[in-house]
């Protein structure tokens, strides 16, 4: 089963991701950029003609392949987030779930990603924010959101966050305008899942700093299958308290945008601006 489910940051990208093809799709081609162990990808199949999915590390690309070896409409392939291979206004829609805090030069991401989306294409981002709740992070959040240690909000291989208020400057200046943006998780889910989903991370995931170059897969590692555990039920009613009373706070554990490629003569960033 894709055990990650029961995390609920987790559930909550996930169902975002979900949630938003369900409302914009289907499309012709898209794209899921930084697919990891790709345990996205069989869903985000489903609301495209054609999916190509790409990581910078070998061998998850080679697991997500075994994984998702019956979806036909699926393609894998090993890309460099900064420098990727495609043309100019390949893809109608892209998906990049916890991706541009790895990057190193996550503006320039944000730029590969406006490149290859078509005008009037979909981009789905989330990421983890600079701007998180004390409960989650209170040692990293009494530094000012700074890291202090690699453990909260600095754990899975994270040396920076992204700045909310910079990612939309970022999305400003290469003409993608935002359709919404959502916090994805506050204070409850914090509080549930502080420091020790770092420790776990770090014990059981194959790829646990989340880098490129790692070939060698510990024999302890736990890899997610497509099934969902009925025990998601409760983390759903997990999620659903948290938004209800800190949906509309400033800080989040994480951000979740929509965005559309807009073409450059539109290119000042206000069409289709509204959050949520």
């Amino acid at each position: 089963m894709n055990y990650k489910l029961l995390f609920p940051t987790y559930r909550n990208r996930y169902r975002f991701v979900q949630q938003t093809l369900q409302r914009f799709g289907p499309f012709e081609q898209g794209l899921s950029l930084g697919s990891g162990e790709g345990d996205y990808d069989a869903m985000i199949a489903t609301h495209c003609r054609r999916l190509v999915a790409c990581d910078i590390n070998a061998a998850d690309v080679a697991f997500a392949k075994t994984l998702n070896q019956k979806v036909e409409n699926l393609d894998y392939q090993v890309e460099n987030a900064l420098e990727l291979s495609f043309a100019d206004h390949t893809f109608q829609m892209l998906v990049s779930v916890e991706v541009i805090e790895h990057v190193g030069h996550p503006e320039q991401m944000v730029r590969e990603m406006a490149r290859v989306l078509a005008p009037g294409g979909i981009g789905i981002i989330t990421f983890p924010s600079k701007d998180f709740p004390f409960t989650y992070d209170p040692v990293n959040r009494l530094n000012g959101g700074e890291r202090r240690m690699a453990q909260g909000a600095y754990a899975f291989g994270h040396e920076y966050l992204i700045s909310p208020a910079d990612f939309r400057q970022w999305l400003r200046t290469y003409n993608l305008a935002i359709l919404q943006e959502r916090n994805l998780s506050g204070y409850l889910v914090g509080l549930l899942e502080m420091y020790w989903t770092g420790w776990i991370q770090r014990l059981f995931k194959a790829n646990a700093g989340n880098v490129s170059g790692q070939e060698k897969v510990r024999k302890a590692a736990l890899r997610p299958t497509n099934k969902a555990p009925w025990l998601v039920v409760i983390t759903d009613s997990i999620l659903a308290l948290d938004r209800l009373w800190f949906g509309k706070s400033r800080y989040a554990v994480g951000k979740g945008f929509v965005v559309e490629k807009i073409a450059a003569e539109r290119g000042d960033g206000k069409a289709g601006l509204h959050g949520e």
